[in-house]
């Protein structure tokens, strides 16, 4: 389904001319704009889904020997090089940076891609999405943490999966007008992958798969929302404002304020 999704993004249409010569000119350039459009659209479906299929097959060495083996190699020598490291539980705040940064932009009165509440519903939406992809398959797998073989909810990491997708949905908000924006939110959620391979936390196909997971969720439920707008009053949508809040112990909420 989330595959399907997102090979079905509308494409963009080139736009009508007044002229018969620009209409000409815009009918010869239509088949290769839709055709890199397409391109683009089936290479954000396919490396991700290459990546999760990556960890799949590293599952066991009854899947695929030779990639096992390479995934245990791997974190081997991860831990030989970073040896002792402890992130001091950075990592669980790191996943939600990007989606602060999004709101810091929007409370700064930076208009972005959707509205505040637009926003917070794709936000909501993709992060169910997430959750519900990442917990099905770590119950399935039962893929054994590399520190502790008794906890067998390693695949696919859950802290990178969230740190993508709140990049993901940051680059779709402000990545056009503030590629810098785009750049520092993939960077932490890199980070946050990295830290949980080199605490030993994660196999690095389990944080593959879940920046992948993270992707996908978020760009299928941020191309699916248009379809869904006509339900949302413009006068809430421009006045209403949803802000996620955490706490240090796990618990999440909202902070909503209105503009009179």
């Amino acid at each position: 389904m989330l595959l399907l999704l997102l090979a079905g993004l509308p494409v963009a249409q080139v736009q009508a001319q007044t002229t018969s010569a620009a209409l000409a000119d815009t009918a010869a350039v239509r088949p290769h704009s839709l055709a890199g459009t397409k391109k683009a659209a089936l290479l954000r479906v396919a490396v991700p889904s290459v990546l999760i299929g990556v960890g799949v097959l590293a599952h066991s060495p009854k899947i695929n020997q030779t990639m096992c083996q390479a995934k245990q190699d791997l974190q081997a020598e991860t831990q030989e090089l970073f040896r002792g490291f402890n992130s001091y539980g950075v990592d669980d705040y790191t996943r939600h940076v990007p989606l602060a940064m999004a709101y810091g932009m929007m409370a700064t009165g930076h208009k972005g891609e959707r509205t505040a509440v637009g926003f917070t519903l794709i936000y909501l939406v993709a992060h169910e999405l997430d959750e519900g992809v990442v917990s099905h398959l770590k119950r399935y797998t039962a893929e054994p943490r590399p520190y502790n073989p008794q906890d067998l909810s390693s695949f696919p990491s859950s802290h990178t999966s969230q740190a993508f997708l709140t990049a993901t949905l940051l680059h779709e908000q402000y990545g056009r007008q503030y590629p810098w924006l785009s750049v520092s939110g993939y960077a932490v959620a890199t980070a946050t992958g990295a830290m949980r391979v080199m605490g030993n936390k994660h196999w690095v196909t389990d944080v593959f798969a879940g920046a992948a997971i993270g992707f996908l969720s978020a760009e299928t439920v941020w191309h699916a929302y248009p379809a869904l707008t006509k339900l949302l009053p413009q006068k809430v949508a421009h006045k209403l404002l949803l802000v996620p809040s955490y706490t240090p112990a796990g618990g999440a909420g909202f902070a909503m304020g209105v503009q009179l």
